[in-house]
């Protein structure tokens, strides 16, 4: 496992949205979902907007490793928990980056319950 380098930070963390996806058992890629994405600190986190039943979120569970895309970048990541003091610090950053969009979306993905649908992406070299 590595870090992210800083122009990676700065190019995901800027972004509004990444493309994720989850490995097969076989190893092979599932299809691209595109999701929002924020920074925080050094790292970056995802969260499933429609709880822990969407299919991106259980697959992605499940392999515990995926790929990004986003500006320009490309990589492999493990899918990692989110340490129990982030969770707050991860809402201020999604209502930073995203309250433009309104409440009721911003809603779905800050708060107590998406705790249990937050990603931290863990680079993978």
């Amino acid at each position: 496992m590595s870090t992210w380098t800083d122009d990676e930070l700065t190019r995901a963390g800027g972004a509004d949205e990444l493309q994720v996806s989850s490995y097969r058992p076989d190893g092979s890629l599932r299809p691209y979902v595109t999701i929002w994405v924020v920074r925080t600190g050094d790292d970056l986190y995802i969260r499933s907007a429609y709880g822990p039943d969407n299919g991106w979120f259980r697959r992605a569970k499940a392999s515990g490793r995926g790929r990004i895309r986003v500006g320009g970048i490309e990589r492999d990541v493990l899918f990692a928990p989110a340490a129990a003091d982030v969770h707050e610090a991860i809402d201020a950053s999604y209502h930073a980056k995203y309250d433009r969009y309104g409440a009721r979306i911003v809603n779905t993905v800050v708060g107590p319950a998406v705790v249990e649908t937050t990603f931290r992406l863990l680079p993978v070299d």
